[in-house]
């Protein structure tokens, strides 16, 4: 896969966090990893964004943004607020484009959830169909997750995007009995395999040990050692 499109169920759930991770793996194998940020919104000019991040943590060789707005909304919301032209999925898609052909594998991280406007009429969703690229789906652990997640991935479907897998995007250190049952159930509900849990606060740690713990916590098909079977039944 040269381009991954990384969303999630909402905001504020570990999508950056998850997208380093997935970076960290794939860069500790050799890899040359692009991240893409189409729109950071919410952060000064100047300030680290959410590309900034992920190449912190994870060691990936670039990261890069397509626009920036000031207030911390949806893209396009922000955008026509601060009088500024907004990202288009096509957009999205061409600066991927450009960038899988001198790297080995781009992220692209979306903003909030997977049907967020970029602008007037487009979605994330737009710009993975256009890329023809999976979509990893960044979830919750706890209530709520189910429903959530299972409208993320029946969105892709309608839409004829791949669903790469779910990764929960904080795990947390002492799991409640709806968090353990989710292990479960996201898969069962969704029909999409769970390939990773990033545990609560991994966005803390020092960038050397994130990328020695990332793959601990990601399944093979994301670079990492992380079983699904093991990790359900640890917690069960």
């Amino acid at each position: 896969m040269a381009v991954v499109v990384v969303s999630g169920t909402g905001t504020e759930i570990g999508k950056t966090v998850v997208t380093a991770a997935v970076a960290a793996a794939a860069a500790g194998g050799g890899r040359r990893v692009a991240v893409l940020k189409p729109a950071q919104t919410g952060v000064a000019p100047g300030e680290p964004g959410d590309a900034d991040e992920v190449v912190r943590l994870s060691g990936a060789a670039l990261g890069t943004e397509l626009a920036r707005f000031p207030e911390p909304l949806a893209p396009a919301t922000a955008a026509r607020r601060a009088g500024m032209a907004p990202v288009r999925p096509a957009d999205v898609a061409d600066a991927a484009g450009k960038l899988a052909a001198g790297h080995d594998l781009v992220l692209v991280e979306g903003a909030g959830g997977l049907l967020v406007r970029l602008d007037e009429e487009g979605t994330l969703a737009d710009a993975a169909r256009l890329l023809d690229a999976p979509v990893l789906v960044v979830t919750t652990a706890g209530l709520g997750t189910l429903n959530a997640t299972e409208l993320t991935v029946e969105a892709l479907r309608a839409r004829g995007i791949t669903p790469l897998g779910l990764v929960i995007g904080s795990w947390p250190e002492a799991p409640g009995l709806a968090e353990r049952c989710n292990v479960a159930d996201l898969p069962a509900v969704t029909g999409v395999p769970l390939l990773g849990a990033v545990p609560a606060r991994a966005g803390a740690l020092d960038a050397a040990d994130f990328r020695a713990r990332a793959g601990s916590w990601l399944a093979p098909e994301l670079g990492g050692s992380w079983d699904a079977a093991a990790f359900a039944e640890a917690v069960r």
